[in-house]
C-alpha cells in the first residue's frame, strides 16, 4: 500500500461513504503512528469529550488514549449524571457541549443512526460540532471496522479475494454490518455462519451463509461475534440459549482451530465470552489476533480523529 494522502472529514460516523483510497490512506496513517511516526503539531488547543451512553471498556479507553497521544484536551462526560437523565435530547446536549467550547464529540448510543440528527440537524439549527461514531445501536461501528481492516491488511498485505467468515449474532452486530460492507468494497469474499435465526437474508447481497464446518478449512479470516444478549428482548431464542450447545455448534474449539489454514487468523471485537464463541485457551493462541486488534485500535482511532481535525481545520491543521 503506497499512499501519502491525508484524509479530511467533517465527522466520522459510518464507513458507507469511504472510498477505497480513503480506507487505504487511513490504514497507512495508522501504521505510520504505530511505527513511531510523529503526531501532527497542534498550534491551537482542541477539546474533545467521550459520550458513551452504552457500556464500553476497550473502545472508550482506546479513544481516550488516541486523543491524548494526539495532544487533545479530554473533557470528562458521565452520562449517568448528565441532563439526559432529566429528558434532555442528545441534540441539546451536543448544543451545550458546543457552547462550552467542545470541538469534537465521540459518541456511543443505543439509537441507530443517532448521528443524523447531529450532522444534519435541519433548518433553524446551528450545531457545528464534530461527531465521531463509537457505535450506534445495531447500526454501525466504524472505528472497530477500520481497526479490523488494518489488522487484516497487516496479516495479508491485501484484501482482494481474501475469504472472510463472519460468525455469530449477525443481525444484532454493528461490527458485522460495517465489516461486511467495507470488506466487499475492498474486494474480499464474505461468508456468514452462526444461528440462522440471527441471520437476515438481506445480507445475502454481501456473501453466502454456510455451516461453520464447511467454512473453517477454507477461510483466511474467522471473524467471531459476541452473542448480544442485551439486544434480544422479546426474542424467543434468547430463553433457549445454551452456552455449551452454542460453542459446540458455532464456536471455534481446538478441533476447528487445528483445521484452519496455517496462515489463517481469528478475530473478535470483544468482549469474548470464553468457551462460547471461542475456546478460552485460544484467546491468545498464535492464530488469534484479538490482542493485536486492541493494539491497532489506538493507532487507527488516531488516524480517524486526525481526519476530523483536518476536515474541521482544528488545532491549526488544514
Amino acid at each position: 500500500m503506497k499512499t501519502t494522502n491525508l484524509v479530511t472529514l467533517p465527522s466520522f460516523v459510518s464507513v458507507e461513504n469511504l472510498s477505497v483510497e480513503e480506507v487505504e490512506a487511513l490504514i497507512a496513517r495508522a501504521q505510520y503512528f504505530k511505527n513511531g511516526g510523529a503526531s501532527p503539531h497542534l498550534t491551537k488547543p482542541v477539546y474533545v469529550t467521550n459520550m458513551f451512553f452504552e457500556n464500553s471498556s476497550r473502545t472508550h479507553t482506546s479513544f481516550e488514549m488516541a486523543e491524548r497521544r494526539l495532544g487533545l484536551t479530554v473533557i470528562p462526560f458521565d452520562p449517568s449524571h448528565s441532563s439526559t437523565k432529566k429528558g434532555e435530547t442528545l441534540y441539546d446536549t451536543s448544543l451545550i457541549m458546543q457552547a462550552l467550547g467542545i470541538d469534537i464529540e465521540v459518541i456511543r448510543h443505543s439509537e441507530n443512526e443517532y448521528y443524523e440528527k447531529l450532522i444534519n440537524p435541519g433548518q433553524g439549527h446551528h450545531l457545528a460540532i464534530g461527531v465521531i461514531n463509537a457505535g450506534d445501536g445495531s447500526g454501525q461501528h466504524p472505528s472497530q471496522c477500520m481497526l479490523d481492516m488494518m489488522t487484516i491488511y497487516e496479516q495479508f498485505g491485501h484484501f482482494k479475494d481474501l475469504k472472510v467468515a463472519i460468525v455469530g449474532d449477525i443481525t444484532n452486530s454493528r461490527v458485522a454490518k460495517s465489516d461486511m460492507e467495507l470488506l466487499t468494497k475492498l474486494g474480499a469474499k464474505v461468508y456468514f455462519s452462526g444461528p440462522e435465526y440471527w441471520y437476515d437474508k438481506e445480507y445475502d447481497r454481501y456473501g453466502q451463509f454456510k455451516k461453520l464446518d464447511d467454512l473453517v478449512r477454507e477461510m483466511d479470516v474467522m471473524m467471531l461475534l459476541r452473542v448480544q444478549h442485551e439486544r434480544h428482548a422479546g426474542d424467543p431464542n434468547e430463553s433457549q440459549f445454551d452456552a455449551k450447545k452454542y460453542h459446540a455448534e458455532y464456536g471455534i474449539n481446538q478441533e476447528r482451530y487445528q483445521a484452519m489454514k496455517d496462515d489463517a487468523i481469528i478475530m473478535h471485537p470483544g468482549p469474548i465470552n470464553h468457551d462460547v464463541e471461542l475456546a478460552g485457551d485460544l484467546v491468545e493462541a498464535p492464530k488469534s489476533r484479538f490482542v493485536r486488534q486492541m493494539e491497532n485500535g489506538v493507532f487507527m482511532r488516531m488516524a480517524m480523529i486526525e481526519a476530523v481535525l483536518r476536515g474541521r481545520k482544528l488545532g491549526g491543521l488544514s
